[in-house]
């Protein structure tokens, strides 16, 4: 079935997700430039990534976001410099590096979904929680098309969950 696409609705509905992102950016840097109790949004995914799923390789964990190897490297090294992430040898394959999230890790991020998940209580103040839901079915169906989209596969994303979009970049 197809439907006439609405050029104005379409310009508002791009137009709403450039607001979002900046909104989301302004909020994660405390609307000033101040952090709050955040962190940067790569870290997050990356530590959200490990601790949904464990420990893994380098490989494994880029394929899993949509990203090259090399990207996760350069985002992981500051997470083990802070003690976030340890680095540990495979336990089958010494040579190979398996990224774990560390206790530190862990309680960092919690802190931060903690702090999340109150910013969504305080911006969804009145929704009911079928809008609750609502929305957040749909912002992960669209988050779960850009992601098809960009690894070639529009037109065939499953369903996602609510935790497969938040994990993904």
């Amino acid at each position: 079935m197809t439907t006439a696409l609405d050029p104005g609705l379409l310009d508002a509905l791009q137009h709403q997700v450039a607001v979002f992102a900046r909104r989301a950016e302004q909020t994660r840097l405390g609307g000033t430039g101040q952090l709050r109790n955040s962190m940067d949004r790569a870290a997050y995914l990356l530590l959200n990534r490990l601790d949904q799923e464990g420990p893994m390789g380098v490989k494994a964990l880029a394929a899993g976001m949509g990203i090259d190897s090399s990207t996760v490297t350069r985002q992981v090294a500051p997470l083990v410099d802070t003690g976030l992430v340890k680095r540990t040898s495979h336990p089958e394959d010494g040579r190979a590096v398996v990224l774990q999230l560390s206790p530190r890790g862990l309680a960092r991020l919690e802190e931060v979904r903690s702090s999340r998940r109150q910013l969504m209580v305080e911006v969804t103040e009145g929704w009911t929680p079928d809008e609750r839901e609502s929305f957040c079915t749909l912002l992960t169906r669209f988050n779960t098309a850009l992601s098809a989209r960009q690894s070639g596969h529009a037109g065939h994303a499953p369903a996602a969950t609510g935790s497969e979009s938040a994990q993904t970049s």
